[in-house]
């Protein structure tokens, strides 16, 4: 083998090995350190569990099927996480072009078929002015590679990867909200229709009153006023109804969003018996370091920490020598002197030019010092957003905990108010018609009935409410998207449609990118990859 051959196989070679074992300057990304409580305040309730669980279907805890149904429609057709989808989807795509920054930059085909004249009263085209009139043709190829001798393009890889985990896990934080969301206006509808009923059934109540105060009117034993004060506390308590309805309404309305439908009657999504969930005696809520590792919105404060990091040896990297290998190999030739244009595609006609170069702003006005500044900054900013979100997933869960706890306590005392409310209408009702007690101490009775009834219903509700939030502050749920795609089929074929999404967006049917689970640091590929195409 001949030196020149040799140097040349050499070169491309060297080329492609450089950049892979140059170094990277700039600091690396380390999980960020977070202020975590021991023990939840609650744990020694003989309600609350430490032990460890996934929640992964944590609705279902519930037993109603409706609720159920209610999850996966919203997981469907919800727009909300349709379009977080979508982030995912350009997170992805952006990814793919920071890993095409890694091969050379610039390159182009190009070629021509000029016909020219040279002017003959221009001193440039002297040297041509004798030519007359000629045809020249012309093909080349040129290419420029800026080498990653420094690690820039290696950080722009590793910081798009960990902004499209990121864009994950914030898609999972959007489906964990989403299906507490479902789960606390299904509780909130549950509760006002139980509302309702007791208030229509305490109506009916007190109707038979005002009917038992009018008969004994009507026989002279009583006064008008009897009849007067029955008249005013059934008025009262019909009046709820219309009140309760339109907070029932507002609630289905809220409801449809979620479910991503138009507004239309919800009778049958809401069928079945309309009971309040009942929450179970006992909930697992494992220990508050265990929320660093399951909650999403936790997970993707990290992430972006993590594509923060890799911009401040982007940015630092600007301050050292870029190292640029450029070349161009083509072929021309022209109708001139006894040639042909279509000698331009014979050995003769070549050209071709290789070179090496590098350029080093070393006068920048402290610009690029300060960029990597401004990078720092902002790393520094979200890593006090990770620890805060640490501190607010934490006292989400102790509140969530505090009204699961303190809220099945209350039920259990509103239940004991109710039955000795029971007790004292029946009491009441009789002694009133021997005449033994006035009409006064019967509607203290019904408005004392009807309020413990209706207390206990919100009371229940709100307990329930309380564990939805709970297993919405654990960070359960997110599992239902394992398995499936980040946009329905209809969403799929739209932008296909519109756009060539290759293999980031395959048809539906075939094989998709694989997605990790609850994504982490740990999950980012490699600094370099092949194009994305």
């Amino acid at each position: 083998m001949t030196r020149s051959v040799f140097l040349r196989i050499r070169a491309p070679v060297l080329a492609v090995l450089l950049p892979l074992a140059a170094c990277k300057v700039g600091p690396d990304f380390t999980e960020p350190g977070a202020t975590l409580a021991e023990r939840w305040l609650q744990a020694g309730d003989r309600s609350v569990v430490t032990d460890r669980t996934t929640y992964e279907r944590w609705w279902t805890v519930f037993n109603d099927p409706t609720l159920n149904d209610l999850v996966e429609m919203a997981y469907r057709q919800n727009l909300s996480l349709l379009a977080a989808g979508t982030r995912v989807l350009e997170a992805r795509a952006a990814l793919g072009v920071a890993a095409g920054e890694f091969y050379p930059q610039s390159q182009s085909v190009g070629g021509g078929l000029t016909y020219l004249r040279p002017s003959e009263n221009d001193p440039s085209g002297v040297t041509q002015a004798g030519l007359g009139e000629f045809w020249r043709g012309a093909l080349s190829a040129s290419a420029a590679w800026e080498l990653d001798f420094w690690g820039r393009f290696r950080r722009g890889v590793q910081s798009a990867d960990a902004a499209y985990l990121a864009s994950i896990a914030t898609y999972d934080d959007v489906l964990v909200t989403l299906v507490g969301d479902v789960a606390s206006t299904y509780v909130g509808i549950r509760t006002l229709q139980a509302q309702i009923a007791i208030a229509r059934a305490n109506v009916a109540r007190q109707r038979m009153a005002l009917q038992i105060a009018r008969d004994r009117f009507q026989g002279g034993v009583s006064t008008g006023l009897d009849v007067a004060q029955a008249e005013n506390v059934l008025a009262q308590t019909e009046a709820s109804v219309p009140q309760l309805t339109a907070q029932l309404e507002q609630g289905e309305a809220a409801l449809r969003v979620l479910l991503g439908l138009a507004p239309q009657p919800m009778q049958q999504l809401l069928a079945g018996r309309p009971d309040i969930p009942v929450p179970p005696e006992t909930v697992a809520v494992g220990i508050p370091a265990d929320l660093v590792r399951r909650r999403p919105d936790i997970r993707a404060a990290e992430l972006r920490a993590a594509a923060q990091s890799e911009q401040i040896g982007m940015a630092l990297a600007e301050l050292y020598p870029a190292f640029k290998l450029t070349g161009v190999f083509g072929s021309q030739a022209s109708n001139v002197g006894g040639n042909r244009v279509s000698d331009m595609f014979t050995s003769s006609a070549i050209q071709f030019a290789f070179g090496a170069s590098f350029s080093w702003p070393i006068l920048n006005y402290g610009q690029i010092t300060n960029n990597v500044r401004v990078q720092d900054a902002r790393l520094q900013s979200l890593l006090i957003e990770y620890r805060n979100s640490v501190l607010n997933a934490q006292r989400d869960v102790e509140n969530g905990l505090s009204g699961y706890v303190q809220g099945g306590r209350q039920v259990l005392a509103l239940q004991r108010s109710v039955r000795a409310a029971e007790q004292a209408m029946s009491i009441a009702m009789d002694q009133y018609r021997m005449g033994t007690r006035d009409f006064t101490t019967v509607l203290t009775a019904m408005q004392n009935l009807y309020a413990a009834q209706n207390s206990l219903a919100v009371a229940r509700g709100a307990r329930a409410r309380s564990l939805t939030a709970l297993y919405r502050a654990l960070g359960g749920g997110w599992q239902l998207r394992q398995g499936n795609d980040f946009v329905n089929d209809a969403t799929r074929d739209e932008m296909r449609a519109r756009t060539d999404w290759g293999r980031v967006l395959p048809p539906s049917g075939q094989p998709q990118p694989a997605a990790p689970g609850l994504p982490g640091p740990s999950d980012r590929g490699p600094d370099v990859r092949a194009p994305q195409w």
